[in-house]
């Protein structure tokens, strides 16, 4: 007797497509310029190219070591000293890892056991919490409320506990362009004392930041440099998101564990993309001033577009992104119903920020849409919406 096949894994079956897929692919089905995935649509530095390129060729392609090849780690830890007046030991203190992703998912194995609990901030990456649920732990969401994301301390207190074991900050911060101030993350290091907590940091965005805002790695405080865990990205430090080179900065005393946990998930990552990336790091400050300077300018032109269109438009102190709140143009679904619509009709895709959120009642009247973009599609996305816009005020000229 043939036995029907059990269930498979009730967490995974029970998550859907991501939102960035389906609208992703829903771009390509109507010829829509995407603005809904923060990828850049250009080209990263030329010379970090060219030494992962020759870096093929020099006959080291072979397993580098788990926690990566000792130029990249070197680089990483200079990075830490340079930018921020971190001391870490590139032998045992640094972790390479396959992307950030990877990254922060080692970083929750890491620490957390079942029944731990875990707080993450919404809105949200959408992979924190199915990692979270996946080891086993419990999340405790706290929300962050547009259109100033201000942290809402008394809440953030409440979700800590005895059983806590970490927080995940996210900054500066995706969804919400948000940047961390020094008065925050000092409440949150203080909590992450009291209790006895790690914090496991994403800071792929760190080079990032506009208007002055400065990126203050958590990290940084007093107390907290054997608690914390800080995952930087090379895709979105130097425009090469393929690469899928990330890196975690942590205490010796963790480092050994998330190791273990690297090595479980993917072992290693590309030799040639690790050398390329180690270069990167070393690059002049001109190079990251400019990468801030060049992004700021986009975000300006798309934000300075949106709000002539009559979005309205919330600050955005760092990453790739916008929210605007599109209820000011008279659209009456929500979100998602909004974000493919403007895809189906205007041909341009934007991510709804509702995506971001684990609970029902979420902000759904907020789309997200990336500029790290060349200035002529942005332009071209702009004008398609004027152009949208100005058929649906005609349309309903012709109604009344």
């Amino acid at each position: 007797m043939t036995v029907p096949l059990k269930p498979q894994n009730d967490l995974l079956s029970a998550t859907g497509t991501t939102v960035f897929t389906v609208m992703s692919a829903l771009a390509v089905q109507h010829g829509a310029i995407n603005l809904g995935q923060g990828f850049p649509d250009y080209e990263g530095p030329e010379v970090v190219v060219r030494a992962a390129a020759e870096a093929l060729l020099d006959g080291r392609n072979q397993y580098p070591p788990l926690t990566g090849v000792p130029e990249l780690r070197a680089a990483v830890a200079e990075a830490n000293r340079r930018f921020y007046g971190l001391e870490i030991d590139p032998a045992a203190e640094v972790v390479v890892t396959s992307g950030a992703t990877e990254a922060l998912t080692a970083c929750l194995m890491a620490v957390l056991n079942p029944g731990d609990e875990c707080v993450l901030i919404e809105p949200l990456y959408d992979t924190y919490l199915p990692v979270v649920r996946m080891l086993g732990a419990i999340p405790k969401l706290v929300r962050l409320t547009p259109p100033k994301w201000e942290l809402p301390r008394a809440e953030l207190a409440a979700a800590f506990g005895p059983k806590t074991k970490a927080i995940l900050l996210n900054s500066p911060m995706n969804p919400a362009g948000k940047v961390f101030t020094s008065a925050e993350l000092a409440f949150v290091a203080d909590l992450v004392q009291r209790h006895g907590a790690y914090a496991i940091c994403d800071e792929v965005y760190e080079h990032l930041t506009f208007d002055g805002w400065a990126h203050i790695p958590l990290m940084t405080l007093p107390g907290m440099r054997e608690r914390c865990m800080r995952v930087g990205s090379a895709g979105k430090t130097f425009s090469l998101t393929g690469w899928k080179v990330g890196y975690i900065t942590a205490d010796r005393s963790i480092a050994p564990n998330l190791a273990k946990a690297h090595q479980l998930l993917t072992f290693t990552t590309p030799p040639n993309l690790q050398r390329g990336v180690a270069v990167g790091l070393g690059l002049e400050d001109s190079y990251f001033t400019g990468l801030s300077a060049t992004l700021q300018a986009k975000r300006d032109r798309l934000a300075a577009g949106l709000s002539a269109l009559g979005f309205g438009v919330l600050p955005t102190q760092g990453s790739y992104f916008i929210t605007a709140d599109f209820r000011p143009l008279g659209f009456s679904g929500d979100d998602v119903a909004f974000c493919r619509h403007i895809t189906e009709t205007a041909k341009v895709t934007a991510i709804p920020v509702s995506a971001f959120y684990a609970g029902a009642d979420a902000p759904n009247h907020y789309a997200r849409f990336a500029f790290c973009k060349a200035d002529a599609v942005l332009d071209e996305a702009l004008a398609r919406l004027a152009a949208w816009k100005s058929a649906r005020v005609e349309g309903v000229r012709e109604a009344g």
